[in-house]
């Protein structure tokens, strides 16, 4: 029940006008005792709280014998609305954004902390949708899981390459990275790489561990870490292509190269 109103505050009601239409929905038709009774909104402000949904034409009011019965709008017809005032507010709101967006005089070549998880994947998501050419990835399976139906509907429209940790049978054209004792250790990062168009580009660790990540449009940046990403595909490739037991030399170099024990 808590959860429900919360979620319900987040749709212009108030917390008693979240609780009172939710014990409304729970008894139908009743007064207004009834509903402050069993919600919990104070006797001295149930009254109010009833007249501004009635106002919003979320609750209605009828005399019945004398006293005042106050009944929901149906479920059905109150998430239409809801609905329908997300989506009349959703386009005004992108259309004034947007424009402010094109309009405004925005700094080039910038690096930015992007913190909070979901701000990630929509900011993620949002890139691809913009992309007109080609995605370049590099993600370990979380990522790719939280992105895999954006992915699969932007490489129907344009060529998604790179290479993925840990997922069966991603998207075509995307590597899958072969096991190693690296990727195996607990205290390997899952960093992620997602790059549209080579203009603009979001990387990070796992969002499991940190709900941080950077976006770029620096083209420096862009370069080394798309680079980073065809190097360590043309690596897997020659692996598998090879004859001879690269595996364990490539362990050793990698040991050598960044002084590990």
């Amino acid at each position: 029940m808590e959860n429900l109103v919360q979620q319900l505050k987040k749709l212009e009601f108030n917390e008693y006008e979240a609780k009172a239409y939710v014990s409304l929905v729970k008894q139908g038709t009743v007064t207004a005792y009834q509903v402050s009774k069993d919600s919990g909104v104070p006797r001295a402000r149930i009254y109010d709280v009833l007249n501004s949904l009635v106002e919003k034409g979320i609750v209605l009011k009828e005399e019945i014998d004398d006293s005042a019965q106050y009944s929901p709008l149906p479920v059905d017809v109150f998430l239409q609305k809801a609905q329908s005032n997300w989506e009349s507010n959703y386009k005004a709101i992108s259309e004034s954004l947007k424009h402010l967006e094109i309009t405004e005089n925005k700094p080039g070549n910038r690096v930015m902390t992007l913190k909070d998880r979901e701000t990630i994947i929509s900011y993620c998501q949002a890139l691809l949708k913009k992309a007109e050419k080609r995605v370049v990835i590099s993600m370990w399976d979380d990522m790719y899981d939280a992105l895999k139906e954006d992915l699969e509907q932007t490489a129907a429209r344009v060529k998604v390459q790179g290479i993925t940790l840990h997922v069966e049978n991603p998207i075509e054209h995307v590597d899958v990275h072969r096991i190693t004792n690296f990727t195996e250790t607990p205290s390997s990062e899952h960093w992620f790489i997602l790059s549209i168009d080579a203009k603009e580009m979001i990387y990070g660790p796992s969002l499991e561990e940190r709900s941080m990540a950077f976006y770029t449009d620096d083209p420096v940046h862009i370069y080394l870490l798309e680079d980073y990403i065809w190097h360590d595909v043309l690596v897997n490739r020659l692996v598998r292509r090879s004859q001879d037991d690269l595996e364990q030399w490539i362990t050793a170099e990698r040991k050598t190269f960044f002084m590990e024990e």
